[in-house]
């Protein structure tokens, strides 16, 4: 049966109000603290917590009041296409967004954990506006320049401004990893961004590491002295 254009019209009104409203609801959080007095609200969140490979990177996003921007969500939930797509949005409708990276040198000798504090606060620090409050995925304990802040539990899903932080932390990671891949072609590093797949560990037990690699991660796989 051939669907009308009307009918055609219709799904499309319905699945545009369904959106509205998740992203209404992903916005709770902001919302609350705009009525608190808090004008601007920034988000902070990481990638690269977890691989064997590379730097750690973390992004904090302050959104304009009220600001809905279609598709956002836990950049894990997203394709690499759509997480492109939005990483250029976000970037173009912020009022200001700033990254902060720490090399795995430096997560080999202050731990992941405190690198992953580290990249927050360069990300908080390469912000050209202040925010006025900010919500940081899980993390406590992060110097946010004397902003106050609140951690959220699973964040990503939760709010807004942590989304649009997911998706830049995770979009500059993978493209960093991307530009990285070809020098050292036998990791396949293009394909799990230097997680611990088997192939990865595989590959590490065969060839050793790279100057990239966390000595404290692989250690586990192979003898590093």
């Amino acid at each position: 049966m051939k669907v009308t254009e009307s009918e055609k019209i219709e799904k499309k009104r319905i699945k545009a109000e369904k959106e509205h409203k998740r992203l209404v609801e992903l916005s709770k959080f902001e919302r609350e603290y705009n009525e608190k007095g808090y004008e601007l609200i920034g988000g902070i969140d990481e990638a690269g917590r977890g691989p064997l490979f590379g730097p750690v990177v973390a992004a904090c996003v302050v959104l304009p009041k009220d600001c809905l921007i279609e598709g956002v969500n836990d950049s894990k939930k997203l394709s690499e296409k759509k997480r492109e797509s939005l990483f250029e949005e976000i970037k173009e409708k912020a009022v200001a967004w700033g990254v902060g990276i720490v090399d795995n040198n430096t997560i080999d000798e202050i731990n992941i954990l405190e690198a992953t504090r580290k990249a927050m606060h360069e990300a908080v620090s390469n912000l050209q506006v202040k925010p006025d409050y900010i919500f940081i995925d899980a993390e406590k304990h992060v110097d946010t320049c004397n902003i106050p802040y609140l951690p959220i539990v699973k964040g990503d899903a939760l709010s807004i401004n942590i989304a649009c932080a997911s998706i830049i932390a995770k979009v500059t990671r993978d493209r960093m990893i991307d530009e990285i891949a070809g020098k050292y072609p036998e990791y396949g590093l293009d394909k799990h961004k230097g997680y611990g797949t088997k192939a990865h560990i595989d590959a590490i037990k065969q060839y050793g590491i790279t100057p990239l690699h966390r000595k404290s991660f692989c250690k586990n796989f192979v003898d590093i002295k």
